[in-house]
């Protein structure tokens, strides 16, 4: 698969908005302090442990691991451009290994595997925070075709869900959900660049295709709820 490099690139995840509400949400569900260490697998640009970094002044920047190096990554983390399994084997600790919508790019094995060394990378009461697209009526907008790649995915991830539950066992589940609004101009734009994986492997003409479904089906402003899974085991 193609690698994806503008999911948090002016997009609704990247803006001020979801990113403080999501580390809101990210306060509760881990007991973050100056003192916490932190793993971020699959950053993007490190929106997320940038803004943390910025509220807290961790003692220790939080580390950002990616396979794809943007020019424009956060400056105040600590970025690796490395695979994950490669860089966990190192076995430093951390009070928080946050996941957050990478799962379905590991195989089944790597994914056990991935899980393995995370949870020997933890602290004493470290925690895994495991986001993913709600897999049950998703809301994201879709065309015909990306939305068939889409629950194709999503059925995968399924899957992949049980082999967590499988692996962590004494695992619990919440909702982090941020209603988007957003124009259709953006979002056709989002959706040239590629911004989620379902759309990687189409051709141009399919994507020519998908936008002029989109520009008939929705509204000049679209507005939906995007609702991610988290799974959160702890140490």
């Amino acid at each position: 698969m193609k690698k994806l490099k503008n999911w948090d690139n002016k997009t609704w995840l990247s803006s001020k908005s979801y990113i403080s509400q999501f580390n809101k949400f990210l306060k509760r569900k881990s007991n973050l302090n100056k003192n916490s260490k932190i793993l971020d697998i699959g950053c993007g640009r490190a929106n997320i442990i940038s803004a943390l970094q910025q509220k807290y002044k961790f003692r220790n920047k939080p580390t950002g691991i990616d396979i794809v190096a943007n020019k424009d990554v956060k400056r105040n983390i600590v970025f690796k451009k490395i695979e994950a399994l490669k860089y966990l084997k190192k076995q430093k600790k951390y009070d928080l290994i946050l996941i957050k919508q990478t799962i379905h790019f590991f195989t089944k094995t790597k994914l056990n595997h991935l899980l393995n060394l995370s949870k020997k990378s933890l602290n004493p009461k470290g925690k895994i925070l495991i986001f993913s697209l709600k897999t049950k009526n998703n809301k994201i907008p879709c065309f015909k075709k990306m939305r068939k790649n889409l629950e194709k995915s999503l059925k995968r991830d399924e899957v992949l869900f049980q082999i967590i539950k499988k692996n962590l066992k004494k695992i619990s589940y919440a909702n982090f959900n941020y209603k988007v609004n957003i124009s259709k101009q953006k979002y056709v734009r989002m959706i040239k660049e590629r911004y989620i994986s379902c759309l990687l492997n189409m051709n141009n003409k399919e994507i020519k295709f998908g936008i002029s479904e989109i520009k008939s089906k929705y509204k000049n402003q679209i507005k939906f709820t995007d609702t991610l899974k988290c799974i959160s085991y702890r140490k």
